[in-house]
């Protein structure tokens, strides 16, 4: 991707062009890591690594057919079993 130029605000607030945060899906709120390299600034997406794996545990529930209501229910009938077993 070739240089962008961005402005600063009076307020010292940048606005990433659409082009930029469509190609790196960055969301508005997201928190972003600013890093400066002696005058040379790196902004990353900053993502965490529990984000992330949150993510692919949902998609493989999902692929199964879980559903947070499925994942509840067998909660509560192992918790119903537990305590049949230990009253």
């Amino acid at each position: 991707m070739a240089a962008l130029t961005v402005k600063v605000s009076q307020r010292g607030i940048i606005t990433l062009p659409k082009k930029l945060r469509d190609a790196y899906r960055i969301r508005p709120g997201e928190m972003l890591t600013l890093i400066d390299l002696g005058g040379v600034f790196v902004l990353t997406p900053c993502r965490l690594q529990v984000d992330l794996l949150a993510d692919k545990i949902v998609a493989q529930l999902q692929k199964r057919g879980e559903s947070l209501e499925s994942m509840l229910k067998a909660l509560r009938e192992e918790r119903d079993r537990y305590e049949r077993e230990e009253g």
